[in-house]
């Protein structure tokens, strides 16, 4: 009887195909990088945005989002003044991947440095942009309270 040498096909196979699988993962988690992790962002932030707004509805309060080049909050506005927010997505929130961030309301001559939501039941048109690493992410009004990231 021959003592076995070396690998059979079917382990071979076995190996090339778990090879190929792996490598295929690391493609794809590559390609997606930063312009992924942007959109993630933008998303976060319209979704955030309609939390603010159903928020402020259903509190019949002020609520206001502010941000910096580190990150944002809302902070709700009552009797005592402004408070920030630390409760799930309204909860400050620093910034990944974004070096930029700019907000204008459109057709409006005067930009404000905070966004209002609750004050009134007409949605003001509101464009957000988050940069970093060449790329643009957008967050757009699109009526009713409603956000989308672009």
């Amino acid at each position: 009887m021959r003592a076995a040498r070396g690998f059979t096909l079917l382990e071979m196979l076995v190996v090339l195909a778990i090879i190929a699988i792996l490598s295929s993962l690391a493609a794809v988690a590559i390609g997606t990088g930063q312009h992924h992790d942007l959109h993630d962002e933008a998303t976060r932030l319209a979704l955030a945005f309609e939390a603010a707004n159903d928020e402020a509805q259903l509190r019949t309060r002020v609520i206001a989002w502010q941000t910096d080049e580190r990150g944002y909050h809302f902070a709700l506005h009552d009797s005592q003044g402004w408070h920030v927010m630390n409760d799930g997505v309204l909860a400050p929130h620093l910034w990944q991947d974004v070096e930029h961030v700019e907000f204008a309301l459109r057709n409006v001559a005067q930009q404000p440095e905070y966004l209002l939501f609750g004050g009134d039941a007409i949605d003001w048109p509101v464009e957000v942009s988050l940069s970093g690493a060449g790329q643009t992410a957008l967050v757009v009004s699109v009526g009713n309270g409603r956000y989308d990231a672009r």
